[in-house]
């Protein structure tokens, strides 16, 4: 069960309305298909949760709904290979690359240190290394979402991992899972202390270039959308997540309050970005 029913500005929820939801959570290879998923029974829950459906999907299911956001959920993608990839980034974003590398290996004795871990047994390494980074990061300190604290979670057939050390010290991770043909974009984080070096984009650029002629044909994004997730994509698909609920007046009344919520903070971003452009045009 999941409660998605918060009144949020940013990644800071102020407060939640109480609602047990069933998640439904499609995969990439599923959002790509365009299909709705079969909704399961709601038992004694409120409704259900579903996420990444398509733009174009209809859901077989009645009763107040509330969109909760819209995206692209955005991939590489891993089968056409890293050629194709890196032709297809813009000049500005390859000459960023480079530039970044350069400037993190200068500062680690001329070279970039990535280690990437795949088996088990390699993993289990990974995951202390790993956790003493992810308790630096605000992910951890805000969301607490970082990375597992308990190691089963992350010590898996299906999954990898990857450090980057400056010196000895580990200074930013990816962990990834598979789900059907994709690489998922799991857990991710830097250590803010050496957030000039940019370890988290040369972690990626890394990463990716270990996965491109490997089993799977992309490396999924995930929800949601971001300026890296734009800038490193090479694909995507439009979609959206959405709240349905049991027909009541209450439930009715909560996705009223939600829309109201959201509409007021969507009209102070606007008001703020009009005063910013107003100020700067005055100067």
């Amino acid at each position: 069960m999941t409660n998605p029913l918060s009144l949020q500005v940013g990644a800071r929820t102020l407060a939640t309305i109480p609602r047990r939801l069933v998640r439904v959570a499609l995969s990439l290879d599923a959002a790509l298909a365009g299909a709705a998923p079969a909704l399961p029974a709601l038992g004694g829950a409120d409704g259900w949760y579903v996420t990444s459906l398509p733009e174009e999907a209809v859901l077989d299911a009645a009763g107040p709904t509330w969109v909760r956001q819209r995206y692209v959920r955005r991939f590489v993608d891993l089968a056409a290979g890293e050629a194709a990839w890196r032709a297809g980034l813009s000049a500005a974003t390859r000459a960023a690359m480079k530039r970044k590398a350069r400037k993190l290996a200068a500062a680690n004795g001329g070279h970039i240190d990535v280690r990437c871990y795949r088996t088990r047994a390699e993993l289990a390494l990974f995951h202390p290394l790993a956790r003493a980074v992810a308790a630096t990061t605000y992910q951890e300190r805000l969301l607490g979402t970082a990375l597992p604290a308990d190691a089963a979670g992350v010590v898996r057939d299906d999954a990898r991992g990857w450090l980057l050390f400056v010196g000895e010290r580990p200074v930013a991770y990816l962990w990834c899972s598979a789900q059907g043909t994709a690489w998922r974009y799991d857990h991710v984080g830097h250590d803010p202390a050496f957030a000039a070096l940019s370890p988290g984009a040369v972690l990626m650029e890394a990463a990716l270039r270990d996965l491109f002629g490997g089993p799977m044909a992309r490396f999924d994004f995930l929800e949601g959308d971001g300026q890296h997730k734009r800038t490193l994509a090479s694909g995507g698909v439009a979609c959206r997540d959405v709240v349905v609920l049991r027909e009541n007046w209450g439930n009715r009344a909560a996705l009223g309050a939600m829309r109201g919520f959201d509409g007021a903070v969507a009209a102070a971003k606007r008001v703020a970005v009009l005063r910013a452009l107003a100020g700067r045009l005055g100067r």
